[in-house]
């Protein structure tokens, strides 16, 4: 019956030989260095061991152990992190004590390249520009009068991270710098800078009285235009002006690489892990090691891995390991809520002697939670298994809700101490002061509920390390930020997520940044704005270090807000729209990330997957679904000019129409007609053709579809509801559905026309139907062996956690959703390990001229971040570009836009963009050639001319004292002339002897020259060192004669050296005239580079109906008149034929 061990009990190494081996096994048993324990294995001193094991594990300057012992790490750890703070520790120690020379050799070759300005982006705003640097532009480039220059200043808090100018209204309106250069009559150019440094876009408002009399502000778009052009002018300046001086350009250059260019990534090795207790059947791949390494030595980790990369085995055997290992005793596991049961299979698949307690709805009920939860805290469990609803209800004690609050509020008060002091606006300050009202209301809240003795605390549960799976739920954490109205950024909070990260800084505190570890395959899933939080969670205490718990802080050193051309939302002309698309200074901020977070993408991770071939199928619209389009533009006019209740219409409802119009017009009003090649008819088509083709393997499908998902039988009265929609009454005669008819889903009408056409009604099943685990867990395994052949399900219901790609062929995608994370869930449903096809297809579907475009479109705008980030590759300095990844929407968008000059105005940004690079690199070469010729080569020079003059004299010292004919013209060691060889080399080895340092000790002359000795314990070797005007280096043996003969040797080179050094000076002056005649020159395509940019900004106004023009600037006063967006640009849709084209291998029209 029982066949084979499936539990394999761990056994430590006893005895090992060498020290190499002790430190192994210290890491396996230990996870750290302890001396103790390898000399036990191998009965070596402790300085025996750190002798044999120099270079590979380090000493660490001011840490001792328990037992007042060095503290020693190993190499890959001490040689990563900041290691430009470690070298100057290492520095100061090795002062002290020689031992740490080894340290400082080896911190030196581990220091990163230091960055030129040419690679460095500074945006107006940065925060670590000083406010000296910023006060100095605003005076040189708006010739800031002298009398004026002491009212007028530039400020900045650091509590509320705001920039502000004082006395910004002082100057005079007939200041030509401040109101017509880099101004306008409505704002100054003090007030734009400010708006500037603070990553916000000028707006210039007009105040108007309504027809009640009330007075109310209105954007003034004419003026608004205005000023945003001067204030592009201010930050083109800065630009320029920023690097101009070579010896700020040093300082800042400096100062940026000191702080932003300091770390070396660690690299994790998990080779030698033994994981005692795991089933000896699976074997882990080396990425999951790895990322096991760098949960159990690297402190808070982040494991981004790409979908079906093994996350969950890495965080089992990771929480196995830790507590194995004493690192921790109790692990909490937050996992989604269908997935408790699958993640308990998991974990005992893995460990099946593992101790877990997995949650169940009926623990947290009321009258359980207290049992259940005193169950966590006082049994010794290996995991706690509970989904990400139940965690919530775990509370953190009010004491530290109180202390929270508290330390809160005292903050604010002081920031609003230091805003008043420093002349900061009453907006700011009031702002504050709500927020301080607020908070002050909470805490007042909180302590009139009285403390309640029934509850079990976060606190209470004993638990010192939390798993979260799926942690990108956790992404709508409060955000504060002076920008407005930039796509992507929101400002709302999520109590789950406020929770969540309590809970996260509770753990940083017991365990020293060392308990938290977060899983996601999409961290980043639908703005920059995420990254950052995955940072608040996991490196709070690195931001705080950096001064980047702001986010404003931190979107000024890596981000910018663009202005960029896009569909609109119609989906019949474009309009121009400002979001966070463009990034720099990216591998200082990836190298930050990367100290928690452990990436790996596809390429990197090089998995058995099947190949994926991609199909856009583009479909045309039908007569009705061009008619409701328009429709849809009528209505967005009407929200547009405000006409509409936003309860009765908006934005949100016409987009929500827009998208179950691209998918079927049937969903709109069933009682229209369902005509063939629409998406889901090609769609039907191409699910039967593979189910023919793939019938003899049972090869199965998936249909992702987000709309129109299969409902219970509805109420009528919420039937009747759903009928009042204004698109249902689009086409002229439209009937009311008889409301005993059932409502019409795209799920039901692909499986009837599926049964027609002769596949078996058991071949087909939706994921909505498996309504519990059990059912769940039957319906996978028939997919899996092929009774269920084709799938139909939601991103939401059939995404995450669901494994059937046994015998998946093909994918569709009906529909398009939100965020690319959902995409690439989807996707990783068919392209997963463990699929049986070599090649698999995913089929998008796609309606032209309806919302699809730009629904691709928006995914392909999220994209574009994601992938500059999650990338295994070195990133560039900065993009703002689509890449591979994102190309596929691109695609899609092109497919749908019909515009040739979208083409255009795609291939201009490109080459305008590799203009720019280039452009950007002359300039570079420029500052480059400035700086040599104002230090460089000046120094460098005198430095050679001072090396001709010592060879020169040294060799006359030299020629004065030769050796005699066949003799030895002797030795000078400690006082005592010896002329014999012999006695002179032995001397010289026994004054060797006394030397026990790297510090240089005079011990004697030979010839002229005083000569010292000195050792180095990294090359553990002698070098003698003789000193005339120059200095002449002999390495020693140990042979005396041998010895005597180096030391002429070296003399003996002094002739070629002094010929290098003129050489080189010669080379020199070459370079030096080389450099003063390639300065100044201009950028040879700085023509072309100007006209392809003017057609770009020309195609970029042709296509943008954003209502930039007159039209919309009167609109603002008057808005009833205003006319809809897609009045200005009306292209017509053609008529789709009714002749279904032939299919084609990437693209069906």
């Amino acid at each position: 019956m029982f066949t084979k061990r499936t539990i394999k009990p761990h056994q430590a190494v006893a005895v090992v030989d060498t020290a190499s081996e002790a430190l192994a096994v210290s890491i396996s048993e230990k996870a750290c260095v302890d001396m103790d324990y390898m000399s036990q294995l191998t009965g070596k001193t402790k300085e025996e061991l750190a002798g044999e094991l120099q270079g590979v594990i380090f000493r660490v300057p001011g840490q001792l152990e328990q037992d007042g012992t060095p503290h020693y790490v190993t190499a890959d750890e001490y040689l990563s992190g900041n290691v430009r703070r470690k070298l100057r520790q290492a520095q100061r120690a090795a002062q002290q004590d020689p031992v740490y020379a080894v340290n400082v050799e080896a911190l030196t070759a581990a220091q990163p390249k230091d960055l030129d300005a040419s690679e460095i982006e500074v945006r107006l705003g940065a925060t670590w520009i000083d406010k000296e640097y910023i006060q100095q532009f605003m005076y040189e480039t708006f010739n800031t009068p002298f009398y004026l220059q002491r009212s007028i200043e530039v400020n900045y808090s650091s509590f509320t991270a705001e920039w502000q100018i004082k006395g910004k209204s002082s100057v005079s309106y007939n200041d030509v710098a401040a109101y017509t250069t880099y101004g306008t009559s409505r704002a100054n150019a003090y007030k734009i800078l400010e708006d500037s440094l603070n990553l916000r876009d000028v707006r210039i408002y007009d105040t108007i009285e309504d027809a009640d009399g009330k007075e109310r502000r209105v954007l003034n778009a004419k003026e608004t235009t205005l000023a945003a052009q001067k204030q592009q002018a201010i930050r083109e300046a800065f630009r320029d002006w920023i690097w101009r001086d070579p010896e700020r350009r040093q300082t800042l250059v400096s100062q940026y690489n000191e702080e932003m260019n300091s770390t070396r990534p660690r690299e994790y090795d998990g080779s030698h892990i033994t994981f005692g207790g795991m089933n000896p059947a699976i074997t882990l791949r080396e990425h999951q090691k790895s990322a096991i390494a760098h949960v159990l030595y690297g402190g808070n980790t982040l494991l981004a891995h790409e979908v079906g990369a093994g996350k969950t085995f890495e965080m089992v055997a990771a929480s196995m390991e830790a507590k194995r290992l004493g690192l921790c005793q109790k692990s909490l596991f937050v996992v989604p809520n269908h997935l408790t049961e699958q993640w308990a299979s998991e974990f005992l698949r893995l460990y099946p002697s593992a101790n877990i307690l997995v949650t169940t709805k009926k623990d947290f009920e009321t009258h359980n939670r207290k049992k259940f939860c005193a169950r966590i805290a006082t049994g010794d469990y290996d995991a706690i298994i509970m989904g990400h609803s139940q965690f919530e209800r775990i509370p953190i004690s009010r004491e530290r809700q109180e202390r929270l609050l508290y330390e809160q509020i005292d903050e604010i008060t002081e920031g609003i101490a230091e805003v008043q002091a420093s002349g900061g606006e009453r907006f700011t300050v009031k702002q504050l002061e709500r927020t301080r009202k607020s908070l002050e209301a909470r805490l007042e809240k909180l302590q009139a509920e009285g403390r309640k003795d029934d509850v079990v605390t976060f606190e209470q549960l004993g638990v010192d390390r939390l798993f979260v799976d799926e942690a990108h739920n956790y992404k709508n954490l409060f955000l504060y930020t002076k920008m407005r109205n930039v796509a992507g950024l929101s400002t709302s909070d999520a109590q789950k997520s406020s929770d969540m990260f309590a809970k996260c800084r509770y753990m940083d505190e017991i365990t020293g940044n060392r308990g938290v570890i977060f899983a996601t395959g999409t961290p980043v899933s639908n703005s920059m704005t995420e990254l950052y939080t995955m940072q608040r969670y996991l490196q709070y205490e690195r931001l705080q270090e950096l001064n980047m718990t702001h986010f404003d802080c931190w979107a000024s050193r890596f981000g910018e807000t663009v202005t960029a051309l896009e569909l609109a939302p119609e989906g019949t002309g474009y309009r121009a729209r400002t979001r966070f698309s463009k990034f720099f200074n990216l591998p200082e901020l990836m190298n930050l990330f990367k100290e928690v977070a452990d990436i790996k993408t596809a390429d990197q991770l090089n998995l058995p997957t099947p190949e994926v071939e991609y199909h856009n199928i583009v479909a045309q619209p039908t007569e009705h679904q061009q008619e409701m389009v328009k429709t849809l533009s009528e209505r967005a006019s009407l929200v547009h000019s405000g006409t509409v209740d936003p309860s009765q219409d908006n934005m949100l409802k016409i987009t929500s129409d827009g998208r179950k119009l691209g998918l079927d017009q049937r969903i709109v009003n069933q009682m229209l007609p369902d005509e063939p090649g629409t998406k889901v008819n090609q769609c039907v088509d191409n699910i039967m053709q593979i189910w023919r083709d793939g019938k003899a393997d049972k090869l199965t499908q998936l249909v992702f579809c987000d709309i129109s998902t299969p409902q219970a039988k509805a109420p009528v009265s919420k039937a009747a509801k759903t009928l009042d929609n204004p698109l249902l009454h689009a086409l002229e005669g439209a009937v009311p559905l008889p409301e005993q008819e059932p409502v019409f889903t795209v799920y039901d009408d692909i499986r009837q026309k599926l049964i027609a056409q002769g596949m078996p009604a058991d071949q087909i099943a939706f994921i909505h139907e498996a309504n519990t685990e059990v059912r769940k867990k039957e319906l996978f395994s028939k997919v899996r062996t092929g009774q269920v052949r084709v799938l139909l399900g939601s991103t939401a219901k059939m995404g995450a956690g669901t494994n059937v790609q046994d015998r998946l062929v093909a994918l569709h995608d009906l529909d398009c959703p939100w965020r690319p994370g959902d995409l690439a869930q989807r996707k990783g449903r068919i392209e997963r390990q463990g699929n049986q096809n070599p090649l698999v297809h995913v089929y998008r579907y796609v309606t032209e001229g309806t919302f699809d475009a730009y629904l691709w479109q928006t995914v392909e705008n999220k994209q574009k971040f994601i992938s500059q980030i999650m990338t295994s590759k070195s990133p560039v300095r900065s993009c703002d570009d689509v890449d591979e990844t994102a190309l596929s929407f691109a695609e899609i968008k092109a497919l749908c836009a019909g515009d040739p000059r979208i083409k255009e105005r795609m291939d201009l940004d490109v080459e305008v963009s590799r203009l720019k690079l280039m452009k950007a690199d002359h300039q570079s070469k420029q500052y480059r050639l400035e700086d040599q010729l104002l230090k460089y080569f000046p120094e460098e020079i005198e430095k050679h001319k001072g090396f001709i003059k010592g060879f020169e004299s040294d060799l006359e010292v030299l020629a004065a004292h030769p050796h005699p004919e066949d003799g030895f013209a002797g030795m000078e060691i400690r006082g005592d002339l010896l002329t014999d060889k012999e006695n002179a080399g032995a001397a010289l080895l026994d004054a060797c002897k006394e030397v026990k340092t790297s510090d240089l000790v005079q011990i004697g002359s030979y010839r002229g020259y005083a000569i010292s000795v000195e050792f180095s314990a990294w090359k553990q070797e002698y070098t003698l060192l003789l000193k005339g005007q120059m200095t002449h280096r002999a390495t020693l043996g140990t042979d005396p004669r041998g010895n005597l003969t180096r030391i002429d040797n070296a003399l003996a080179l002094m002739p070629q050296r002094l010929e290098a050094a003129k050489a080189q000076l010669d080379n020199l002056y070459q370079q030096q005239a080389a450099a003063k005649e390639e300065v100044g020159k201009p950028f040879l395509y700085e023509e072309e580079l100007r006209s392809k940019n003017a057609r770009l900004v020309e195609l970029d106004t042709l296509l943008n109906i954003d209502g930039k023009g007159q039209a919309h600037a009167e609109a603002v006063v008057a808005k009833s008149t205003r006319t809809s967006v897609l009045d200005s640009l009306k292209r017509p849709v053609t008529p789709r034929s009714t002749d279904k084209k032939p299919k084609q291998h990437e693209e069906v029209r």
